[in-house]
């Protein structure tokens, strides 16, 4: 396993962290009164947007996955726009998930969606940018030992802390404590955008200390 290419995985992630940063600061010098906790739906939207984009940008200048057959045009276009809808039914999806576990069915929709966007950027984008709409090597890469690359691998530990923290942030949620970051959505939304920027960073640092024992073979 080279280690360049441990670099330039832990160098996108570091960007990707620093993007979240960004967000979370850069919008209150253009948006008076702007606050992650104040005008959280604003927050969660200039989040999905920023990550979103630079993981984007990301896979198209370090192309991850090299494709050995070139593609015409239109098979490009038919590809983002099963990308488009994929992405779109992770949203629908997420949130169906996110009532079933509890969140208001009716009231609070917006809240809920804009959540599961964010789950959905976190997630199933980069499944999409690194893979593909293929839900074969969805199931492939999220299985036991299913991982072909260290990119993959990044996929696998990123997806599962996001998720995990999203769940670990509705703990706080029935408490009685009256905290301005316990109404819905902030917690989980929160909780899911630490575990997002602690996989980053656990990611590359794991590959990098297992490096002798991690071989990816082809499939």
């Amino acid at each position: 396993m080279r280690e360049a290419e441990i670099r330039r995985l832990l160098a996108a992630n570091l960007l990707c962290a620093l993007s979240i940063v960004l967000a979370a600061v850069a919008p209150a010098f253009f948006l008076d009164g702007f606050s992650v906790l104040g005008t959280h739906l604003t927050w969660l939207c200039v989040c999905s947007v920023c990550v979103a984009t630079l993981n984007i940008v990301l896979h198209l200048v370090l192309k991850p996955n090299q494709f050995p057959k070139r593609r015409s045009f239109a098979h490009k276009i038919s590809r983002f726009l099963k990308c488009c809808i994929y992405f779109f039914m992770s949203c629908i999806l997420f949130h169906a998930i996110i009532v079933l576990y509890g969140a208001p069915l009716i009231e609070l929709v917006t809240e809920t969606f804009l959540f599961a966007v964010l789950l959905s950027t976190f997630t199933t984008l980069q499944c999409l940018c690194l893979l593909g709409p293929n839900i074969q090597a969805w199931i492939r890469v999220f299985s036991k030992n299913g991982a072909m690359s260290i990119w993959e691998s990044s996929l696998q530990i990123t997806s599962m802390c996001s998720i995990l923290g999203a769940w670990f942030g509705a703990f706080p949620i029935p408490l009685d404590w009256d905290r301005p970051w316990q109404v819905w959505p902030i917690s989980c939304s929160l909780g899911a955008t630490f575990g997002y920027m602690a996989g980053l960073i656990i990611a590359p640092l794991w590959i990098h200390w297992n490096r002798k024992q991690l071989t990816y073979k082809s499939r």
